[in-house]
């Protein structure tokens, strides 16, 4: 290891008497390397971010508390220091880029003004020198016309912008220390290898050292030199990138590995060639009018262009793509929450495209949709109970019995009847989304649109649900379309995928065909940008055709 930048000893940080254990931190030790990647994972509520606020002195004040332990950088204990002399180093010296940069960033304030604040926070310069200052840290960063995009506003950007935009605020002192929380979880995949190729070019250009949070393996893979492995505040392994992911000790980092997608495909048994199509859309069209502004033009969009897709009985079906490619557009045409614009939605000879809003309602009961975001997709009002037992109370089904289903359909996603009178906010993530499952359930539907279900949870949440998934499918016999930008997801449930690339399917096959033999260079590319891939294959075994993907990419970090 390169010279001690930053060096943790024994934090221990409290939580609230009413939480569910008692410290949030117990003990932690961890030291980075000035030009070193220290890379620290675990599931939700390991006490990751906790870590990064305790660094920065962000803990909230009431409901976390430093009852022990040392933070030394430079020289000085970090946790001693007064609230003046932590604002000159945050920013100037100790950095961090936030998880989530829409939420992060002042809506009605430019990019450029917001970048501006930063720097003048810690240098006092001119108006001329400011610009010039924020123009270069845009273009480092990969940005197209800086002097343009310094007047936009964050909501004129997409997700990968914004996120260049939070490093190059991040980066606009020059940083001894960069703190990366969680900075690609909601990304592409093809965004997300830019940005860690990004960050990894900008360390070693800078020579900094990057306390990188993830939950992700395969991210750690790309771009870690080291890795600390946290559960339920403690550290329970650590070391090399290498020694980590190929000899593991513990048997929680065992367990977080084994939860990560593979990116074995095998063909799937169980549905017969002659199983009955379900749904079907042929030639579907959606288009949006996007009014202009300083940055574009007004212009028509087609978010839907002519897509033709099949499902059958017992099938599950992946839509796959960047953000913008249509995707989501695509499910919601397909549950008419959106009307199409042209073509048909031919749902067992009826077609759904041509239906009203009363003609529609026999067969909202049939159709029905789980949620990327659960928390938000649940009534905070309503109890459990009331939330599942609602669509068939709609239908005509008694309360009494529609309760006692969604008692049935608790057990059946993996959670107690005792839930039923709980409200959303006492479950955690993946519990909720076990709800919205039992929730679509509830109708006993014959095809389940689950947009990006597993996208914001952990590794090994998402390993569940998925599993839960796939059982309800064969189980119940239903048809699924599953929409994820996610090809290791993909390809752990899908008997068949369909690649969006700007409205229109690129590519259309079964999975054991699109990962050993992809046509199309957008599948290509988007084949070759899962982070991990060389590792995530090594760790199958070597498979009996690998696809030719073009261009390069960096190995992991060893």
């Amino acid at each position: 290891m390169s010279k001690p930048l930053l060096s943790i000893e024994g934090l221990t940080v409290d939580l609230p008497a009413s939480a569910d254990r008692p410290h949030a931190l117990e003990g932690m030790d961890l030291v980075i390397g000035q030009r070193e990647v220290v890379c620290l994972v675990g599931e939700s509520g390991s006490g990751k971010s906790v870590t990064a606020q305790a660094v920065l002195g962000l803990l909230p004040p009431g409901r976390l508390t430093v009852s022990g332990g040392a933070i030394h950088y430079g020289g000085r204990d970090l946790l001693k220091l007064s609230p003046l002399e932590l604002r000159r180093l945050r920013g100037a010296r100790i950095s961090m880029i936030f998880q989530e940069p829409m939420a992060a960033l002042n809506p009605v304030v430019t990019v450029g003004h917001q970048i501006a604040e930063a720097i003048r926070a810690h240098e006092p310069m001119g108006k001329a020198a400011l610009h010039d200052r924020i123009e270069k840290l845009l273009a480092m960063v990969g940005l197209p016309d800086p002097p343009l995009l310094r007047k936009a506003y964050p909501h004129n950007l997409s997700g990968g912008q914004r996120q260049r935009v939070m490093i190059a605020m991040a980066l606009s002192l020059s940083p001894d220390l960069l703190i990366a929380d969680e900075p690609t979880t909601a990304l592409d995949v093809t965004t997300q290898m830019q940005i860690l190729q990004l960050l990894k070019q900008i360390q070693q250009q800078r020579e900094m050292g990057i306390l990188f949070i993830t939950h992700d393996f395969g991210v750690v893979t790309e771009i870690a030199d080291r890795v600390a492995v946290l559960r339920q505040g403690h550290k329970v392994e650590e070391g090399t990138t290498r020694e980590v992911l190929t000899a593991p000790q513990h048997p929680y980092t065992k367990a977080l590995i084994a939860a990560v997608p593979r990116l074995t495909t095998t063909q799937r048994a169980g549905i017969p060639a002659d199983a009955p199509t379900v749904l079907g859309t042929k030639g579907l069209v959606k288009t949006y009018g996007l009014s202009g502004n300083f940055l574009r033009r007004s212009r028509q969009v087609r978010a839907v262009d002519g897509v033709s897709i099949s499902i059958r009985r017992g099938e599950t079906l992946g839509i796959v793509g960047e953000s913008g490619s249509g995707k989501s557009t695509l499910a919601r045409l397909i549950v008419r929450l959106y009307k199409p614009d042209a073509g048909a939605i031919d749902f067992q000879g009826v077609d759904l495209a041509t239906l009203g809003r009363a003609d529609l309602r026999p067969y909202r009961r049939r159709v029905q949709m789980v949620f990327q975001d659960p928390f938000g997709s649940l009534n905070p009002r309503w109890t459990v109970g009331d939330i599942i037992a609602s669509g068939p109370v709609i239908q005509g089904v008694s309360k009494q019995k529609a309760l006692s289903r969604a008692a049935e359909l608790l057990e059946l996603v993996g959670l107690e009847r005792t839930a039923l009178p709980r409200f959303p906010h006492e479950f955690s993530g993946g519990q909720r989304q076990r709800i919205g499952i039992a929730r679509a359930l509830a109708v006993e539907p014959e095809l389940l649109v689950a947009d990006e279900p597993v996208s914001a949870l952990d590794v090994s949440v998402q390993a569940q649900v998925l599993k839960l998934l796939d059982d309800i499918r064969h189980r119940l016999s239903l048809a699924m379309l599953l929409i994820t930008h996610d090809l290791r997801v993909a390809a752990q449930v899908c008997d068949r995928i369909a690649v969006m690339h700007r409205g229109k399917v690129v590519e259309y096959g079964s999975t054991v065909d699109l990962f050993t033999r992809p046509q199309h260079a957008y599948t290509q590319q988007l084949i070759g940008s899962i982070p991990g891939r060389d590792w995530l294959e090594a760790e199958a075994g070597p498979p009996a055709a690998r696809p030719a993907v073009s261009g390069s990419k960096p190995t992991a970090r060893t």
